[in-house]
């Protein structure tokens, strides 16, 4: 028996030594994974729980009524505030107009660095402008206003020994100071209709913006945002559509951009060289107030087909005023620059960007204008280059069922 129980107690102990053995290399084990003194545990991330939403089951049409009420309240809203209309015009326009440069500079620096370098380039070259020609334009705009009186009554006398020989012949309705006196009063109401379109449409920009300093500023941080962050922008607007087109929708993306920074920015470039141009000639030639003429020549050329016979009127009138020969030869050098600029230069800067007929985009002007005065006139071309890429887009993948 003692045998018995001898052995009884072995087993036992020998059935209790695998456990002890495991809670000393679990204690081990422990020791290990403790940290070191002076150092936190590192606490355990919980996994993520993330609750399947919801879905809200609408019909098609119940959509798209949503969707077209959403359209009409932004539409309404844009109408309601019309600033927010112009900034964002203008701050599209001025990004659009910056993104060459900042390509360009990007190549050299970081892209934050070229975006400030565009921008104060910009601030720049229109602060060196506005020291150095504004108070030139300010003589000059003085002078010529002073000198109103004088320059109409040369340019009548000049028009009178034109148009007498044709009244001795009876080829002129009436006596020539008639002929003058209707041309003057046309030549006035033209005039006056210019002005009153032209300052109503700046008393409404300055008015609905609250004051130039506010549209500036928001103008310049549209711009700089999109700059900034074109690839998000980008990304956001691709994500509107169906996942099968976003390829197509990262197409039309490029296409917009490029179509429209190319025009943008060759139009800056033709507007200065014509104003150049016209500036430069008209002080060979003599003519008074070249430099004037050459800023109003910049100006009018914003305006496609128009622009350019609108600047070659006050020059030909001032021409008129030394003599018929000058005019002729003035009224000569202004049909020259516009073709030059028509089939030269224009081709060359913007290439084939519009290529559309110049009755469409005449047309355009007109209905710009009607609808929304001289903003219309300016922005009539671009909103027609956007009309013109959707059109290339949607017409090779849009099809007919059946």
């Amino acid at each position: 028996m003692l045998k018995t129980t001898l052995g009884t107690h072995v087993t036992e102990n020998k059935n209790l030594e695998p456990p002890e053995a495991e809670q000393r290399e679990a204690g081990e084990s422990e020791e290990a994974r403790k940290p070191p003194e002076g150092q936190e545990p590192e606490e355990r991330a919980e996994p993520e729980k993330r609750a399947e939403p919801t879905p809200i089951l609408i019909s098609r049409r119940t959509r798209n009524i949503l969707l077209v009420g959403i359209l009409v309240l932004f539409l309404l809203l844009m109408w309601a505030a019309p600033s927010a209309v112009v900034m964002t015009l203008g701050g599209v326009t001025l990004a659009l107009i910056l993104s060459f440069p900042t390509q360009a500079l990007s190549r050299f620096m970081p892209r934050g660095l070229a975006i400030l370098a565009s921008f104060l380039l910009m601030l720049g070259v229109f602060g060196l402008g506005i020291s150095f020609l504004v108070p030139l334009l300010l003589d000059q705009l003085s002078s010529f206003v002073a000198a109103i009186p004088g320059l109409v009554r040369d340019a009548n006398q000049t028009l009178r020994s034109i148009v007498a020989p044709l009244a001795e012949n009876d080829l002129l309705p009436g006596t020539p100071e008639e002929f003058v006196a209707n041309l003057n009063e046309n030549l006035l109401n033209l005039a006056q209709n210019l002005a009153q379109s032209v300052l109503g449409s700046l008393g409404g920009f300055v008015s609905g913006t609250v004051n130039v300093g506010l549209a500036l500023f928001g103008i310049f941080f549209i711009a700089a945002y999109l700059l900034v962050d074109v690839r998000r922008v980008r990304a956001a607007v691709v994500g509107l559509a169906p996942e099968n087109y976003r390829r197509d929708a990262e197409e039309l993306w490029g296409s917009l951009g490029f179509s429209l920074s190319r025009y943008l920015s060759g139009l800056g470039l033709v507007m200065f060289i014509q104003g150049a141009l016209s500036a430069a000639a008209l002080f060979v030639l003599g003519v008074p107030y070249a430099l004037l003429i050459g800023v109003w020549v910049s100006v009018t050329a914003v305006i496609p087909l128009l622009g350019a016979w609108l600047g070659a009127v006050p020059a030909v009138i001032l021409a008129l005023s030394i003599s018929p020969v000058r005019a002729l030869i003035v009224a000569l050098l202004f049909f020259l620059i516009q073709q030059f600029e028509g089939n030269v230069l224009t081709p060359r800067v913007q290439g084939q960007v519009l290529n559309i007929h110049p009755i469409l985009i005449f047309l355009a002007v007109i209905v710009g204008g009607e609808l929304a005065g001289l903003l219309g006139v300016v922005f009539a071309v671009p909103a027609l280059a956007v009309l013109k890429v959707l059109a290339d887009f949607f017409s090779v993948r849009l099809r007919t069922e059946g």
